[in-house]
């Protein structure tokens, strides 16, 4: 039922001209080093969701500042323990083409984990909290650099026109 419906939405929208923004095509956006382990992380998922590493020499440079990791306590038992926690990470990015900034903003994901009393498992639990707010960020900053650049290489077509 549901590949039905999704052949329905695929039919649908062919007919009213709509077009994804970059079908087919990858991205040009060079990712300036963010500095951190965290920040190579974050790089390599940018480049994933960009479509690869780019050069210095790209149409456009997204120059990304991530902050380092928050935790904060949600749920303690009534000796006290943690049990609960959230770890979020906040990043902060402008988008340039050339020396022209075209957007910029800051986003902030977040991830509830398990601390347990056991090291190794709370520390795995951890991390694997780290890299999903991670990947989160990186959606987040993509989606909105490539509709940046689509907005900004659709104007200034229009404008040569």
């Amino acid at each position: 039922m549901k590949k039905i419906l999704i052949i329905i939405s695929l039919l649908l929208t062919s007919a009213c001209g709509f077009k994804p923004m970059f079908s087919g095509t990858d991205t040009d956006i060079y990712v300036s080093p963010i500095s951190g382990i965290n920040g190579i992380d974050l790089r390599n998922a940018l480049w994933a969701r960009f479509g690869g590493q780019r050069e210095p020499g790209a149409t456009y440079t997204l120059n990304v500042k991530l902050n380092e990791p928050v935790t904060q306590y949600k749920a303690l038992e009534r000796t006290g323990d943690a049990t609960w926690q959230e770890i979020s990470l906040t990043a902060s990015y402008a988008l340039l083409h050339g020396d022209e900034q075209i957007a910029s903003g800051s986003e902030r994901a977040a991830e509830s984990y398990t601390f347990v009393r056991y090291l190794v498992a709370s520390n795995a639990s951890y991390n694997n909290a780290v890299q999903n707010a991670i990947r989160v960020l990186a959606e987040k900053i993509s989606a909105r650099a490539i509709a940046e650049t689509y907005k900004h290489s659709h104007k200034n077509a229009g404008a040569g026109k």
